[in-house]
C-alpha cells in the first residue's frame, strides 16, 4: 500500500510553505511524490521540489475537485506504478473540497489515505468562513488535523476566535495552534500521523485509574473481610500510592453510600456490589486544548487551588503542557497535595487533562481560564 497525505487549505494559506518543511525534516529518507494541483496557474514551486530530489507531477489543467476520478486517478495510478514512492504528498487546488480528494484518492487501488491536512490563516478564518463557507467548511469537517499559519502574530482573541469557529464545524481533530517555527517537521507529521488531543490524555490517565482500580480489587479478592472493603478508609503498606488510594476509597465509600443506603445492615451485599463498579462509574474526566500562555505561577496556583473538593471536584489527576512565557513551555502534572511544574519542549497546542470523582467541569475550565 502507498501512504497518501492530502494537504488541503484556501489559497494562500501556507500549504506549500508547510510541505517544505516536512520535506526538509518530516519525511527523512522517505521516497515522496509530490502531486500538485493549482487550478490553472503554472505550479511555481516546481523548481524548488525538483531540485530537492523530489518527482513532481503537475496537473494544471483544471482542478481535482471537478475533473475527479477520470484524470485524476489515472495520474495517481501512474505515479504509482512509475515511481514506486513510500509516500505521495497531494496539494490540491485551493478552491477544492477535501472530501472530493479523499474520495478520489480511495478509488486508486494500492492507496491508503494516511494523513487529511487542511491549512487555516488564522487572521482571515471568520472572513472565509462567511464569504465561501461551502468549500471552507467542508476542508475544516474533513481534515484529520488542522493546522493554522500565521499564529505567531495575531492577537488571543483573534486566535480564540478562529479555534471556536473550527470547532462549531470540527470538534473532534487535532488542532496544531503552535508557530512552525517553534515545531520541527518531525512533530508536525507525527501529530498528523498519531494526533494526541487533550481528551486523548484524559483517556489515557482515566484508563491507568482503571487499570489501578481493578488491580486493587484483584489484590483483596471476593472473600476479603478487611476495614477497607466494608466502606473504611485503610492505608496501604506502599506509600507512594496512600493518597491516591485514599481518594479511591473515600469515594468508592460514599457512592456506595449514596446509591445503597438500605443496604447498611448487609455489607456483605454492599461488599459485593463494590467489587463490581466500572471505573467510569466512579471516575469523570475533562481535557481540552488551548493556545493560551501562562506563567509557573499561574499554573502551580490553579494546580494548588485543585484541592477544594468542594469546589472543583475530587481531583485524582491532572496534567498538561502549555504555553509559557518567552517562547518556553510549561509542562506539569498533579496529584492531591504535589504539583510538578517544570518548563519543557513545544507540544503543537497546549493541553490540559482532569480526572476525579464528581469533576466539576465548568469550575475547572474558569480556573485556567478557558
Amino acid at each position: 500500500m502507498t501512504k497518501v497525505d492530502i494537504f488541503s487549505g484556501f489559497l494562500g494559506a501556507g500549504k506549500t510553505t508547510l510541505i517544505k518543511k516536512l520535506i526538509a525534516d518530516g519525511y527523512n529518507g522517505q521516497k515522496i511524490v509530490l502531486i500538485e494541483n493549482e487550478f490553472g496557474q503554472i505550479g511555481i514551486d516546481g523548481g524548488f521540489l525538483k531540485e530537492a530530489g523530489i518527482e513532481i507531477t503537475e496537473m494544471n489543467s483544471g482542478c481535482i475537485c471537478c475533473s475527479l476520478v477520470g484524470d485524476f486517478g489515472t495520474a495517481l495510478q501512474d505515479v504509482i506504478d512509475r515511481f514506486h514512492p513510500d509516500r505521495i504528498v497531494i496539494e490540491p487546488s485551493g478552491v477544492g473540497k477535501l472530501s472530493d480528494v479523499v474520495a478520489a484518492v480511495k478509488r486508486v487501488e494500492g492507496t491508503e489515505v494516511c494523513g487529511t491536512v487542511t491549512v487555516i490563516d488564522a487572521s482571515k478564518c471568520r472572513i472565509y468562513l462567511k464569504n465561501f463557507k461551502e468549500f471552507y467548511e467542508n476542508q475544516i469537517k474533513y481534515a484529520g488535523t488542522i493546522i493554522l499559519s500565521r499564529t505567531g502574530n495575531i492577537a488571543q482573541d483573534k486566535l480564540d476566535q478562529a479555534v471556536a469557529l473550527i470547532k462549531e464545524v470540527n470538534d473532534h481533530s487535532q488542532i496544531i495552534t503552535t508557530p512552525w517555527d517553534d515545531l520541527s517537521g518531525v512533530q508536525i507529521l507525527k501529530a498528523i500521523e498519531e494526533p494526541i488531543t487533550a481528551a486523548d490524555m484524559a483517556a489515557a490517565l482515566l484508563e491507568a485509574e482503571e487499570h489501578e482500580h481493578h488491580h486493587h480489587h484483584h489484590d483483596h479478592g471476593e472473600d476479603c473481610e478487611c476495614e477497607e472493603c466494608k466502606g473504611h478508609h485503610h492505608h496501604h503498606d506502599d506509600d507512594d500510592d496512600d493518597d491516591e488510594h485514599e481518594h479511591h476509597h473515600e469515594h468508592h465509600h460514599d457512592h456506595d453510600h449514596e446509591e445503597h443506603e438500605h443496604h447498611h445492615d448487609h455489607e456483605e451485599h454492599e461488599h459485593e456490589h463494590h467489587h463490581h463498579h466500572h471505573a467510569d462509574e466512579i471516575f469523570d474526566s475533562i481535557g481540552f486544548e488551548t493556545s493560551r500562555s501562562f506563567t509557573e505561577e499561574q499554573i502551580t496556583n490553579a494546580l494548588k487551588a485543585l484541592d477544594d473538593s468542594e469546589k472543583y471536584g475530587q481531583i485524582l489527576r491532572a496534567k498538561g503542557i502549555v504555553a509559557g512565557e518567552g517562547g518556553k513551555w510549561i509542562h506539569f502534572d498533579y496529584v492531591p497535595g504535589e504539583e510538578d511544574v517544570r518548563t519543557g519542549a513545544a507540544d503543537v497546542t497546549g493541553k490540559l487533562c482532569v480526572i476525579g470523582a464528581q469533576v466539576n467541569k465548568e469550575a475547572v475550565r474558569e480556573l485556567f481560564g478557558i
